[in-house]
């Protein structure tokens, strides 16, 4: 089957999870961040007090996904997924018209558990349930939709804020999420339960069966894979979180380090796209070891970086990295557990990704006020990358023959 035939065949499946990936923008750091200059000046917070707020509501939400993300196993995505949406954009308004400081905390926290969270969730658990041999395209197809968001929807509000009120612009999200239910429903009209795809779409884990997540969790593949999960998230959102302090130390401007974004954007895209056809070709498993290896030598790289030509070679490998890390994270996690239990299982991979993506600033944050700066943190970066390539090189194999029945 060629790629546009691919396509044609299964456009409204790919659309879905492509539009429930758009969603998950509304609540990713990338997009409420541009608010966050109005936010501090309506409740009188300090950037701190903000960051501290944020965190909180990340934090949560991870330890929510642990059981939010199972329901993907029990309920059709276009239900879930409608509810989803409708819960996002209830938040949305109560973002805009709420003047208490005390319901900021629980709107951060259903942004990142509704949009972070759960609507990026059954986007890639549908794909790993609904495709086999093209799992790893159609991953890649859906996580789209996220990059589309985080290319377009930053500058389009950035721009609008300076035509209406950051509240009205929230009304206007809101309005996009509920607009997003009967476009979900109507691409979803033929979509199965997932008991009932049991039996005839649902791929066999190791050991030719289906993991149950209290199964996976202990066994010593699970934990030897949580270092490559947890990883991107928690260094990735450290540098963006950290970008004022790395411009500073580097003497470069910090709308010439911003100018780099884009391009981070593209390389990680086309990255997102390979990694599709590669997991197709060879399988995620043997992808997986590797995904830390663009990270070791991007942020290697950015700590010796003089000038932000060098800094644009870097941000492009830590790119390939994170685009990768979409597509293969969720492949593997089917080839290894099998797709019966895949929502419980990848829910608890999610919330530590999640998880990751809240303490990474504050970890930074800690470091900086013990004295090591941001060179020296990239540097240990580095490190910890080309740990998890040795680790998943050595482990990972050695885990999967053992699973491997003798033919």
């Amino acid at each position: 089957m060629t790629f546009t035939t691919f396509l044609r065949a299964n456009a409204r499946w790919l659309g879905a999870g492509a539009l429930l990936s758009f969603a998950s923008s509304f609540g990713q750091t990338f997009f409420v961040s541009v608010f966050s200059g109005e936010i501090r000046a309506e409740f009188g917070l300090s950037h701190g007090a903000w960051g501290s707020i944020y965190a909180l509501g990340t934090m949560l939400s991870a330890f929510m996904m642990v059981w939010a993300g199972t329901l993907t196993d029990r309920f059709r995505s276009r239900d879930l997924g409608a509810l989803v949406l409708a819960g996002l954009g209830l938040v949305a308004l109560a973002m805009a018209v709420s003047p208490f400081l005390v319901v900021l905390p629980i709107i951060i926290f259903g942004l990142r558990i509704l949009g972070q969270g759960m609507s990026t969730h059954i986007a890639m658990v549908s794909m790993s349930r609904w495709f086999d041999a093209s799992r790893g395209k159609a991953l890649s197809i859906a996580t789209l939709g996220l990059k589309f968001g985080e290319a377009t929807l930053p500058l389009i509000f950035v721009f609008a804020l300076g035509f209406a009120s950051w509240r009205t612009l929230w009304v206007v999200i809101a309005v996009m999420a509920f607009a997003m239910i009967p476009v979900l429903r109507r691409l979803l009209t033929q979509e199965r339960t997932p008991q009932s795809m049991a039996e005839a779409n649902e791929t066999l884990g190791l050991g030719k069966r289906h993991w149950m997540r209290s199964e996976a969790i202990r066994h010593p593949l699970f934990w030897i894979c949580v270092p490559l999960v947890i990883g991107p998230p928690t260094f990735v959102t450290a540098l963006f979180f950290q970008q004022v302090p790395l411009t500073e130390a580097k003497g470069w401007s910090h709308m010439g380090f911003v100018t780099l974004f884009p391009i981070f954007t593209l390389v990680s895209t086309v990255a997102l796209a390979g990694a599709g056809i590669a997991v197709d070709r060879f399988g995620a498993a043997r992808l997986f070891p590797l995904i830390g290896l663009p990270m070791a030598i991007g942020f290697a790289s950015l700590s010796a970086s003089t000038s932000l030509g060098f800094a644009l070679i870097s941000m492009c490998f830590v790119g390939i990295g994170i685009g990768a890390s979409n597509v293969v994270l969720s492949s593997v996690l089917a080839e290894f557990y099998g797709t019966k239990h895949i929502g419980s299982i990848k829910a608890l991979m999610t919330s530590i990704a999640v998880f990751g993506s809240a303490i990474g600033p504050v970890l930074s944050g800690v470091l900086m006020d013990n004295s090591i700066g941001i060179s020296a943190q990239l540097a240990g970066y580095a490190a910890y990358f080309a740990s998890t390539v040795v680790i998943g090189l050595l482990a990972i194999p050695r885990q999967i023959k053992a699973l491997t029945p003798a033919s």
